[in-house]
C-alpha cells in the first residue's frame, strides 16, 4: 500500500460517513431538532467551528462521525421543544432513517460518473464454449443479449452473476430469454457437463511448457507432478512450449486413456504416468456479465441505468448478508476498515498498472458505490446501536402508541454497541492477518 492509495482510502470513508451523517443532520434541522454538534472523524478536535447552535468538527482519528442532536440520548420529563425526544415519533422516524438514504443517494450520484467513465453494462453475450451447453442451445457470442433467466429480468450482464450466486447450478435445466436482432426467443439449457480431468495450470505460451499449478487430489498431483515441472513428452510426442502443450491435448482430448509424460526438474528427468479422472460439473458455457458500452450522451439511458446500478448493489449486498446468515459466507471472510482500506489501495495500484489513472479512478468509484450502499444497509440492520435498531424502537412506539422506557432502550444499545465493538475488534484481527500473510 502506498501513501497516495491510503490517503484515497481515508478520504473515500470520509466522504462516506459525511454524507450518511450529513442526513442525520439536514433533516433534524427541517424538523426542528437542535444539533449540538456535527463532526468528521473521532477522538479530540483538530479543526472546529461554532456557527449559530451547532459546533463543526473535524476529529484526528478519520474513522466514524456523528451528528450530535439536543436530548438524544437523555430520558427528561419535560424535553426543551428543540430536543430529539420532544418531536413525535414521525419526525425521528425520518431523521434517523435519512443516514442510510443519503448513503443509497450518495451511491445514486456517484453512478453518474461511474457510468460516464466506465460505460453501460451490457446484457451481450461476450463467448460461448466449444460444444457446451449455451452453444448446443443456439446462443452465439456477440450476436445474442440475455434478457432473462428462468423468468427472473436481466437488467445487466452483472445480474446474471448474482443470479447464479443467490441460485447455484444444481443439474436442472435453465430457461434463458435471448434477444437477437430485435427479436426475442425462450432456449432452454441443460448445465450438466461431463468429461475427463488430470488437475494441471499453464500458460499457453511460447515459452517451455512450465506448470504453473498443480491440484491436489487429482490425478497429476497423485502421480507425482508438481508446480514448476517442464512437460517435455506427453506419450512420446515432443513438446516444446505451453502452446504445444495446448495444441497436443486440443488434437487430443483427455480422456480416460493413460498418459504417460517425460518432466523436467530441477535439471532431473522424470517419466510419469497418470489416468485422468472422469467428473461431472454445471455450467451455462457463456459469458455475459462485463461488457461495457460507452455511453453516448442519452441522459434517459444514464438515469435508468444508474438505477440499475444501485438496484444491482443493494441485492448483491442483501444476498451476501442472506448468504452470512446461512452460514454460506463466514464472519471470517468479513472486512472492517483495514480489509476495506486495503481493498481501495489494491483497486488504485491495480488500476494505474493496468490502465493509468482514469481506471484507479473507476475502480474506486465503483468500489464507494458499493460501500455507501453497503453502509445504508448494514445501517438498516435491526440491531440495537445501529439506525436500524432505533427505528425498531420508533416503530415500537408508533405501533402501541407508547414509548419503549429510555433506560430500558439505552442499556438495550449499550449492549449492542459491546457486542458490534468484540466483532469490529475480531474483524480487525482478522484483517491485520490477512495483510501480514499477503
Amino acid at each position: 500500500m502506498t501513501f497516495v492509495s491510503i490517503l484515497i482510502a481515508v478520504l473515500v470513508f470520509s466522504l462516506l460517513v459525511l454524507f450518511h451523517e450529513f442526513g442525520h443532520f439536514i433533516v433534524a434541522k427541517a424538523v426542528g431538532i437542535g444539533v449540538t454538534e456535527f463532526s468528521l472523524g473521532m477522538g479530540p478536535r483538530i479543526l472546529s467551528f461554532q456557527k449559530g447552535d451547532t459546533r463543526y468538527s473535524w476529529k484526528a482519528i478519520p474513522f466514524g462521525g456523528s451528528c450530535a442532536m439536543v436530548g438524544e440520548d437523555e430520558d427528561e420529563e419535560k424535553p426543551p421543544a428543540n430536543s430529539f425526544n420532544a418531536k413525535p415519533a414521525w419526525a425521528r422516524f425520518l431523521v434517523v432513517l435519512a443516514g442510510p438514504a443519503f448513503n443509497v443517494i450518495l451511491a445514486f450520484l456517484l453512478s453518474f460518473f461511474l457510468i460516464g467513465m466506465g460505460g453501460i453494462n451490457t446484457r451481450q453475450v461476450s463467448s460461448v464454449t466449444r460444444n457446451g451447453p449455451a452453444e448446443k442451445a443456439g446462443i452465439e457470442a456477440w450476436k445474442d443479449s440475455v434478457t432473462s433467466i428462468n423468468g427472473k429480468k436481466i437488467g445487466m450482464g452483472r445480474d446474471l452473476y448474482l443470479y447464479t450466486l443467490s441460485h447455484p447450478l444444481d443439474g436442472s435445466e435453465v430457461t434463458l430469454t435471448v434477444e437477437r436482432d430485435g427479436e426475442e426467443r425462450t432456449v432452454t439449457i441443460d448445465p450438466k457437463i461431463s468429461g475427463f480431468r488430470i488437475g494441471i495450470a499453464y500458460m499457453s505460451s511460447d515459452e517451455a511448457a512450465a506448470l504453473s499449478s498443480v491440484t491436489e487430489g487429482l490425478p497429476a498431483y497423485q502421480a507425482g507432478l508438481r508446480a514448476g515441472d517442464v512437460i517435455t513428452t506427453v506419450n512420446g510426442e515432443t513438446i516444446e512450449s505451453g502452446k504445444a502443450l495446448a495444441d497436443y491435448f486440443s488434437a487430443h482430448p483427455v480422456d480416460g486413456s493413460t498418459l504417460t509424460l517425460d518432466v523436467v526438474r530441477g535439471g532431473e528427468k522424470l517419466t510419469l504416468q497418470m489416468t485422468p479422472e472422469p467428473y461431472e460439473a454445471y455450467d451455462l458455457g457463456f459469458q455475459a456479465f462485463f461488457v461495457y458500452k460507452e455511453w453516448d450522451g442519452n441522459v434517459g439511458e444514464l438515469l435508468s441505468s444508474s438505477l440499475n446500478e444501485i438496484r444491482y448493489w443493494l441485492s448483491y449486498v442483501v444476498i451476501t448478508l442472506k448468504m452470512l446468515f446461512a452460514g454460506q459466507v463466514g464472519v471470517k471472510d468479513l472486512s472492517g476498515p483495514v480489509g476495506i482500506v486495503s481493498t481501495i489501495s489494491s483497486a488504485v495500484e491495480n488500476g494505474v498498472e493496468n490502465g493509468g489513472t482514469k481506471l484507479a479512478f473507476i475502480n474506486v468509484l465503483e468500489l464507494t458505490v458499493l460501500l455507501s450502499v453497503n453502509l445504508g444497509v448494514m445501517n438498516l440492520l435491526p440491531i440495537p446501536a445501529l439506525d436500524g435498531g432505533r427505528i425498531l424502537f420508533i416503530l415500537f412506539e408508533m405501533i402501541f402508541r407508547k414509548p419503549v422506557p429510555k433506560k430500558a432502550e439505552g442499556i438495550v444499545h449499550l449492549i449492542g454497541f459491546a457486542l458490534l465493538m468484540l466483532l469490529m475488534v475480531f474483524i480487525l484481527f482478522n484483517d491485520i492477518l490477512r495483510l501480514i500473510r499477503g
